[in-house]
């Protein structure tokens, strides 16, 4: 049988114009009607494009049912022949429900329906007839369910209120490409009755049996054949025309990163036919968030289908009509707001303020409701937690104090718990509806993208604003105040203007997009909780994670985090810090940054319970670079509203969980566009395919690291291996593998994710050089090489007796307080989370006697200890480096090969990876940086030789200007203070010369710029052409990084005037 002419997909036997032109490709230009020249909407015959093979069998069935149905004895005998041929022959079933069930069932399925008809005469009321019926196979092979459905109308209770829900969750969003699940839906063409008008919806869910061995490609070109890649059961219902339209749909999503959108018009009648193509997994929800959305503008759907294909690709047909007699636009202009806010929906498929039921009259447009949702997320993270009574306690106390200190870091954290949840937030934007419309105005009359709406008809979306009289910020301040209940409502939508109004540009208004990005001033930081004002933020929400990047100069650099959440507790406890463990690394690593050109930047991501890492690493990377990248691609990217109106680059480095993602953000971003600088654009790359100088593949050196440990020997004149030493950070980590590679000291305990390796004898050598070649954790230790009184605890462990007579209950817990409890010489933390050593429990780490458990530390991980705690343990004659100095970068590498071997230090390396980046064109950067048959170019190994140069220099020369500055003040200003004034007074010197006429004295430019840039890079390309290629940005912080750094390492914190122009008037000699 022929599914109805009115209800499935196709074309004519020529193919479509947009098929046969790639050019065409494009999507509609928001805000406008598509132009005669360039057609958005495809016109289609109105003929089947899917066919349903007619089931021989189904009057046999019929008879068989019809025996099954009158021996169960439920119905009546005299009405079982009636039930059973308007079942068959009036509802309109598809022969798909016929050929793929069984007997047993659709004659229970009979009895059910029946069963319900006699309830609803019950209730003298035949719209309160419903039917649900259901058929899961339990091996997994597929499902059924029908129930009753109003067309036009998302069921908010009952049976049919959660189907599409369910299953998205149990097959759509589970699929892969091995184990996929196609689906078909279309309402019945009949009533369940003669007395009930209700039609049903009917779903057919199949799982997919991709051939093992697909037929051979017809085509030449290289491109996918979809016949290759399909399901036999689609290939057997879908029409030639069908598969041309999936086939271009397809083409699209494999070389696009987000959705392909498509509409069709369906000549000789009013229906639409929508087309969306996406990766698997590339979303989830978003086939029931569909129905709420066509829903919304008063359309029913005839037929829906999914299809999956067996090389990862999701293609989505909804066959769309206007519901008669509806008071709502006619679908000429509704299916374009469908197709905007379809991209929308990709991004945040799981939205609750947009509602299933919601209309144009008792809810919120998906725009409205995407803006409530990045308002919620933002106040959750922004509404001044803190206020006035904190500062005022603030003031009084003495935060040098470790008591008043830890009494401030207990007020502020319960401030941040209790004062704005989630819910309480979310609460106000359900109750002040008419106030968030308002607000969503406010921020689309400066964003929404209007260059041509004058002269060509705008869609829904556009009308609607011209609908509303837009209000001044002061005179929508004063609806919301008049508006609110109390103090805490009015904060919170306050949270939604402050967001307006710092929104410097957002790719919220794309046609496609796979999360929503933004570009924040960030003035409205409040300077009692973040005194260092950043230069830049970039907010990022998707539908399966949150993040931020925050730089504290126009050019800066450092890692992207992914934050894990072990449980439901945890994760919110990370939501709750999540801003403010960004801005703290951002800021900590402009201290490292201060004598390269970057400056400080990180980025963080924090994805949902449950959701791929990888994946919200690549939305949160493809969201940014939509801000980053002029979009010229109509109807996939285009120009934004930008107010910053300045070009800008960003510097990504790999960090906890994405060291393995930098290669696919460089790749990624030269597919979007990015030609001149996706070579810098991410650090760490491989070495070998993208010529990179990986922190994690080449590594084995900490050698900033060792350069103030050896330091500290050689100053106090103490010999390695007399020095005990606790490390945390094993030999599976970065840092942790190389410290126990390069030193020859007495290692009493190793700390790491596997659990606790201690020895008070030491640890065998031999044995942890083993596990740090092989980079696995301690808890893969040979315990026959520990001494009598050495022990392996590992975290999964309970009820552990130590040597020493102590039981250990649970080998976790034991963990995460390890480092507390050892004493050595040396403490060396190589990994672990920040404030792993705080001011609520530094005073542990001094014995009884008031003396510390460690001489000396020489911190490696990022921000292991606060500064308050740092202070405590120098106050006490702790010989202590902070990680600003002594961690440039996280982690360090060696490179081996017969030629040499070298120690790279990770944010000197990380920076002048950036600047070969920038340096190089596209063929000499392949040439020079990029290995040929696994190995390196003589470029390379000699690059990589000045990299070790400049990081000894750099690494000696900070450690003697901390160290003279100690001796100099006779131990009066401790060393952790004298670092961050040496930062400091590094970063001023360095803005107010990026900012200075000296750039401008060429003599002075050109003589800085030979010895900053490596000698090996300015001998292959000249001086000359650096200069003309580096972005004058870059060059200007490049310049004044030099002369800054050199300056004061030469002449201390306290240098005059007249020590700088003696300074400047060398470098010409």
């Amino acid at each position: 049988m022929s599914t109805p002419a009115s209800s499935t997909p196709n074309s004519g036997a020529s193919t479509p114009a947009f098929l046969a032109d790639p050019s065409k490709q494009h999507l509609h230009v928001p805000g406008l009607q598509p132009s005669s020249s360039e057609q958005s909407v495809h016109k289609i015959k109105n003929v089947p494009g899917y066919t349903t093979p007619v089931f021989k069998e189904k009057e046999e069935q019929r008879a068989k049912v019809q025996s099954t149905v009158a021996a169960k004895g439920f119905i009546p005998r005299e009405l079982v022949a009636n039930e059973v041929n308007w079942f068959y022959g009036h509802l309109g079933i598809d022969d798909t429900y016929f050929a793929n069930e069984s007997v047993e069932v659709i004659s229970d399925h009979i009895i059910a329906l029946f069963g319900a008809k006699v309830l609803a005469y019950t209730k003298h009321d035949p719209s309160k007839l419903v039917i649900d019926l259901e058929n899961i196979d339990p091996n997994g092979k597929g499902a059924t369910f029908i129930h009753t459905s109003p067309p036009g109308l998302t069921i908010t209770e009952g049976p049919g209120s959660t189907c599409e829900a369910r299953i998205d969750e149990l097959y759509l969003d589970k699929s892969t490409p091995t184990n996929a699940y196609r689906l078909e839906t279309y309402r019945s063409q009949g009533s369940i009755s003669a007395t009930a008008s209700q039609q049903l919806r009917c779903y057919f869910v199949d799982k997919c049996n991709f051939p093992q061995n697909p037929p051979p490609s017809t085509r030449t070109d290289g491109k996918t054949d979809i016949r290759t890649v399909s399901d036999p059961v689609f290939l057997e219902k879908a029409s030639e025309n069908t598969l041309e339209i999936y086939q271009r749909v397809m083409w699209h999503v494999e070389t696009r990163y987000g959705p392909v959108i498509e509409v069709f018009e369906v000549e000789g009648s009013r229906e639409r036919r929508l087309v969306i193509g996406y990766k698997m997994g590339g979303t989830n929800k978003f086939f029931s968030a569909l129905s709420n959305l066509y829903h919304f503008y008063s359309l029913y759907s005839a037929r829906k289908y999914v299809e999956q294909f067996s090389n990862g690709i999701t293609i989505i047909s909804l066959y769309l009509n206007p519901l008669p007699g509806a008071n709502a636009p006619p679908i000429e202009h509704s299916i374009f707001q469908v197709m905007k806010e379809a991209s929308l929906l990709y991004c945040l498929p799981d939205n609750p303020f947009f509602y299933p039921g919601a209309g144009p009259r008792n809810g919120h447009a998906v725009q409205e409701a995407t803006y409530a949702y990045c308002g919620w997320v933002f106040a959750q993270h922004f509404c001044n937690r803190l206020g006035a009574s904190y500062l005022a306690l603030k003031n009084i106390l003495d935060e040098s104090n470790p008591s008043h200190a830890e009494v401030l870091n207990d007020i502020k954290r319960r401030f941040r718990e209790e004062t704005f949840t989630r819910e309480s937030i979310a609460q106000v934007i359900h109750a002040h509806a008419d106030l968030i419309n308002l607000l969503y105005v406010n921020f689309a009359m400066v964003h929404y993208p209007t260059d041509s709406a004058s002269q060509l008809m705008p869609t829904l979306s556009y009308q609607r604003l011209q609908t509303q009289v837009p209000l001044s910020d002061q005179e929508l301040y004063d609806k919301i105040r008049r508006s609110v209940h109390n103090k805490h409502e009015l904060q919170v939508l306050e949270s939604f203007l402050i967001f307006n109004k710092h929104v410097l540009k957002t790719n919220f208004y794309q046609p496609t997009k796979v999360a929503l990005s933004f570009r924040l001033a960030p003035d409205f930081l409040p300077e009692v909780e973040y005194p260092k004002k950043p230069f830049g933020m970039f907010f990022v929400i998707g539908g399966e994670f949150r993040g931020f990047h925050i730089r504290f100069r126009d050019v800066a650099r450092g890692g992207i985090r992914i934050v894990m959440s072990r449980n439901r507790e945890n994760y919110s406890i990370n939501q709750r810090m999540l801003f403010d463990e960004n801005y703290g690394l951002a800021s900590t690593q402009s201290l490292k940054n201060k004598d390269i050109p970057e400056g400080g930047a990180k980025g963080t991501i924090l994805p949902s319970l449950g959701a791929s890492p990888r994946l919200a690493f690549e939305k949160y990377v493809d969201a940014v670079i939509d801000l980053l990248i002029p979009g010229r691609s109509p109807g996939i990217k285009e120009q934004l509203v930008d107010l910053y109106g300045k070009p800008e680059m960003l510097f990504f480095g790999p960090d906890e969980g994405t060291a393995d993602m930098m290669d696919w953000a460089a790749l990624h971003a030269r597919a979007r566009g990015a030609e001149t600088w996706w070579k810098s654009f991410t650090t760490g790359k491989s070495a070998e395919t993208l010529g990179g100088i990986p922190h994690d593949r080449f590594g084995m050196t900490s050698l900033s690291i060792r350069q103030y440990v050896l330091g500290i020997y050689k100053q106090l004149g103490l010999r390695e291996k007399d020095i005990t030493k606790v490390q945390t950070g094993g030999p599976d980590g970065d840092l942790g593998s190389n410290e126990i590679l390069l030193s020859s000291d007495k290692t009493v305990a190793v700390i790491d994710g596997s659990g606790v390796l201690a020895d008070p004898n030491g640890i065998d050598r031999e044995e942890l050089i083993r596990l740090a070649k092989l980079r696995v954790p301690v808890g893969n230790f040979d315990k026959s090489k520990l001494s009598k009184d050495g022990y392996l605890v590992r975290v999964e462990d309970q009820d552990v007796k130590l040597p020493s007579g102590e039981v250990i209950i649970d080998g976790t817990d034991f963990r995460n307080s390890a480092h507390l409890r050892f004493k050595a010489d040396l403490f060396v933390p190589c990994g672990g989370r920040p404030e792993a050593v705080n001011i609520s429990n530094v005073a542990t780490l001094v014995d009884a006697e008031g003396k510390p458990h460690f001489k000396y530390v020489v911190e490696g991980a990022n921000l292991f200890l606060t500064q308050q705690a740092r202070l405590f343990l120098e106050k006490r004659k702790v010989v202590l480096f902070k990680d600003s100095s002594t961690n440039k970068g996280k982690c360090l590498q060696m490179y081996k090969s017969p030629a040499l071997t070298l120690a790279l230090g990770g944010v000197t390396s990380s920076s002048l990876e950036v600047l070969a980046g920038l340096a190089l064109s596209t063929q000499e950067y392949v040439d020079l940086m990029i290995f040929k048959d696994g190995k390196p170019s003589e470029f390379y190994e000699n690059y990589v030789r000045d990299i070790q140069q400049k990081i000894t220099e750099n690494a000696a020369a900070e450690f003697h200007c901390i160290w003279r500055e100690h001796v100099r003040s006779q131990g009066a200003k401790p060393r952790t203070l004298i670092s961050d004034e040496l930062s400091s007074t590094l970063n001023n010197l360095q803005e107010e010369l990026e900012s200075s006429d000296l750039y401008g004295d060429i003599t002075n430019r050109k003589a800085v710029m030979r010895r900053a840039i490596p000698k090996t890079l300015v001998d292959q390309i000249g001086l000359d052409t650096l200069l003309q290629r580096l972005p004058e940005s870059y060059q200007r912080a490049l310049f004044s990084s030099w002369v800054a750094s050199h300056f004061i390492y030469k002449y201390g914190v306290n240098a005059s005037s007249v020590d700088f122009y003696h300074f400047i008037r060398d470098l010409s000699l």
